[in-house]
């Protein structure tokens, strides 16, 4: 067991579901730094927050294999069935959530799509708003409780840093979404971005909780996680990020993201 490990065994104790609720708190809290940095970072560039949301898309894509498809492989005895169901439902969960909520991206930037609904920025409510981002932090969440729930520290620790990491970028975004939808008041803007990443902390439990009465489920999950990560990358994170004319840092940033992931997956793993 590493020192980190260590150090988190020693503050949340052996039981899986009370490691899951340390975890969400973990993520939702350095998203609440991301989101805080709006207070003193007021108006970053498009071309530093592409190139953030590219390492934040790194740092998900190479976790979605490392942390989550792969062990959960394992987990199912070797066969990718069970965690490519998974993966599939946590594909349409996404996609169908996206038929009713608008594209995060149209609410960051005030931009439409030519794939995406006429959606006047303007007219976005707030609850809205926040329902949006909301569905997008879930799998996070989700992802971090079902590592924990697995009983494999070596896994779900570096997960939960990389995600905890990748909220960072993620938070700034959402707090300069909430100011793109409305929200004029940064102060306000910033409580939007810390209520967003809240969601995460009961997902994070109820993950670590419904592996303990249902193992035979966590292949399934790990593979509904991964693939709603996946979702959210290539139809909200890319898409944004190289639309602006950023594409080559942004494209870096991924890399980044990508060498973070696997240096902390093999170091703490």
């Amino acid at each position: 067991m590493t020192a980190v490990e260590e150090l988190f065994v020693s503050l949340a104790g052996s039981n899986p579901v009370m490691q899951g609720l340390l975890g969400g708190i973990v993520i939702a809290g350095m998203n609440m730094l991301g989101a805080l940095l709006i207070l003193v970072w007021r108006d970053p560039s498009k071309r530093s927050l592409d190139t953030l949301l590219g390492f934040a898309a790194g740092v998900m894509l190479a976790a979605s294999f490392t942390s989550l498809i792969l062990p959960g492989i394992e987990a199912a005895g070797g066969s990718p069935i069970p965690v490519l169901v998974g993966f599939v439902i946590g594909v349409v969960v996404l996609d169908q959530a996206d038929l009713w909520i608008p594209h995060v991206h149209i609410l960051v930037t005030g931009k439409t799509r030519a794939d995406a609904p006429e959606t006047d920025k303007k007219m976005a409510s707030v609850v809205l708003f926040i329902v949006a981002i909301t569905i997008h932090n879930m799998p996070e969440g989700l992802a971090v409780g079902v590592g924990f729930g697995s009983g494999d520290l070596g896994t779900a620790v570096p997960l939960m840093l990389a995600i905890g990491i990748q909220n960072i970028p993620e938070g700034l975004a959402v707090s300069i979404a909430a100011v793109n939808a409305g929200l004029r008041n940064t102060t306000y803007a910033t409580f939007a971005g810390i209520r967003a990443g809240l969601v995460e902390i009961p997902l994070a439990v109820f993950g670590a909780w419904a592996i303990q009465y249902a193992s035979a489920l966590l292949p399934y999950a790990m593979g509904f996680a991964a693939g709603a990560m996946l979702f959210v990358i290539s139809d909200e994170i890319v898409p944004e990020t190289h639309s602006n004319g950023h594409e080559r840092v942004a494209t870096f940033g991924t890399m980044v993201g990508v060498v973070v992931m696997l240096y902390l997956d093999v170091t703490l793993g």
